[in-house]
């Protein structure tokens, strides 16, 4: 699939399906000039998929930005799978990416799980890297999902805590993360199927600093009301094998970063990946400026976030 380019300045002006081995294509598209400056966006997830508000993150008149979507997520294919699917092969990807467009360097910009490949790619590949826009840090770890699902949730939201909980048999309490990742990659829908939509839908609370429904729906998640979102089933595949990363491996490797001019935009109120993680790094990463957004959550959509997001890249231009 190629396309040319439209009237519409955010329009791709290519897009196009990358083999890029084991049976996986991946979707890319490119926006703005074709000789703007190099950039390539990182969506979340993982496994959510780009989305048109992205481009909009980069000036057409300056950029060449690159946005794909990562393997078994969005329009890649096979959809949703997650054979040969780990934060390794989503580096080479990269590479693939950068290497069939003719790219020597690029602006790598993502946040939330897109944060944690950009960091990833950038110590595993630091010149190849012109400087990196980062939003809501997540470096990966356990000992983070167990605080945004566990003690922070609990402290926090605890209605909604309970909520979490309320989906798991008594015996698998006492490790919900491991119940939730177990029963989203169970084949039997009756376990995936409400699995998936209280995760999804927990996340989606706590990714918003005012949600208009803060508690979880369990009759509607029972009754399998509602489309199956896509997201948790990638995320479950991830999060289950410590994102296919050592132990503290980002902040350990930081200092491959070096010179590396970043900007690290985050909301004060994240309950997803609290300021304490971009504040840690950035302590590390002596050529990052540490911006924060006071009254914002974990969304890119939050108040103020996608303006300093805009202004971040901008820099760069």
């Amino acid at each position: 699939m190629e396309g040319n380019l439209a009237a519409e300045p955010y329009s791709p002006r290519s897009a196009e399906m990358l083999p890029v081995g084991d049976g996986h294509r991946v979707y890319v598209e490119t926006i703005g000039r074709p000789d703007g400056i190099s950039a390539v966006y990182l969506h979340g997830g993982p496994g959510s998929g780009c989305q048109p508000a992205h481009r909009r993150l980069f000036d057409p008149d300056r950029f060449r930005a690159v946005l794909f979507d990562q393997r078994g997520a969005g329009r890649s294919t096979p959809k949703g799978a997650r054979h040969a699917n780990t934060t390794g092969h989503l580096i080479a990807d990269m590479e693939a990416i950068r290497e069939h467009l003719g790219i020597a360097r690029w602006l790598v910009v993502g946040g939330s799980w897109g944060a944690t490949l950009a960091l990833a790619y950038a110590e595993r590949h630091p010149n190849r890297v012109s400087g990196l826009v980062l939003r809501a840090t997540f470096l990966g770890t356990q000992a983070e999902l167990d605080w945004a699902f566990g003690t922070g949730l609990k402290s926090i939201r605890p209605e909604l805590h309970a909520d979490f909980l309320a989906l798991l048999d008594p015996a698998e309490r006492h490790a919900p993360l491991d119940a939730y990742w177990r029963r989203i990659l169970d084949e039997n829908p009756g376990l995936h199927e409400p699995a998936a939509r209280a995760w999804h839908d927990t996340e989606r609370i706590l990714s918003e600093s005012n949600p208009l429904v803060p508690r979880l729906n369990l009759a509607s998640i029972r009754a399998g009301a509602g489309s199956l979102p896509s997201t948790p089933f990638m995320e479950a595949h991830y999060f289950s094998n410590q994102c296919f990363l050592e132990p503290d491996q980002l902040m350990r490797e930081a200092g491959a970063l070096g010179d590396i001019p970043g900007i690290i935009v985050q909301g004060r109120y994240d309950l997803l990946c609290p300021p304490k993680t971009s504040r840690s790094l950035a302590e590390i990463w002596k050529a990052a400026e540490l911006r924060i957004i006071e009254g914002a959550g974990h969304a890119q959509a939050e108040p103020g976030v996608t303006e300093a997001m805009t202004a971040a890249v901008r820099a760069f231009g």
